[in-house]
């Protein structure tokens, strides 16, 4: 079934557990031809969430780099706290999968002809892409263990970390740019003493 594939595309996503900001999907593709040459390039691959800021950023840095050279592509996809809200979580990671692999795949697509099932979707934890993408594999730790995933992983963190650190600059009281957005205990404190913002999901506070 998949031994015709020409692409990997590997599928992450950062911001589920957040009361604030948005939801982020990231999605890396390189072709089944550069396999070795990704492995060799990315053989000490990491987690995002076991690594640094400044090495999270020096990853950000190698990976932009290598799509500048052809090696790869990604694409981040984001929802916002209101359409968290509004539809729920689940379906707005969903809905980032979604969009994630229709950008990522309609360069590759337009350009040569390729049919979904000619690309292989690796996806972490219980991610599922869109039945249409056949040749779909959900991978628990797959962050840990899959080296597309882990990159996907560090593309939507170092991303949306950035976009935090910019809404803190709007949103001062809350300092976002310090627990980006996740309910610490400073955070609480701080929406407590402040209120709810307009970036703060309403759904994920009904207690305070």
């Amino acid at each position: 079934m998949m031994q015709n594939l020409k692409y990997i595309i590997g599928i992450d996503e950062v911001g589920r557990g957040p009361v604030a900001g948005p939801v982020a999907v990231g999605a890396v593709l390189f072709s089944v031809e550069n396999k070795t040459a990704m492995e060799e390039r990315f053989s000490n691959f990491k987690d995002s969430k076991k690594l640094t800021p400044k090495k999270r950023n020096e990853w950000f840095e190698n990976i932009k780099k290598a799509k500048d050279e052809g090696l790869l592509d990604y694409r981040v996809v984001f929802v916002d706290n209101k359409k968290i809200d509004e539809f729920g979580i689940a379906p707005s990671i969903r809905s980032c999968i979604k969009n994630s692999l229709k950008k990522i795949t309609s360069t590759t697509s337009t350009a040569t002809g390729l049919l979904l099932e000619d690309y292989l979707i690796l996806l972490d934890g219980g991610l599922k892409a869109p039945e249409e993408f056949v040749n779909q594999k959900t991978i628990i730790k797959g962050d840990e263990k899959e080296m597309v995933i882990a990159l996907a992983s560090i593309m939507a963190k170092v991303t949306r970390d950035a976009l935090m650190c910019n809404l803190a600059k709007n949103y001062p009281k809350y300092e976002l740019e310090k627990h980006k957005g996740y309910g610490t205990k400073a955070h609480m404190t701080a929406i407590k003493k402040h209120g709810i913002s307009e970036i703060h999901r309403k759904t994920f506070l009904k207690n305070i």
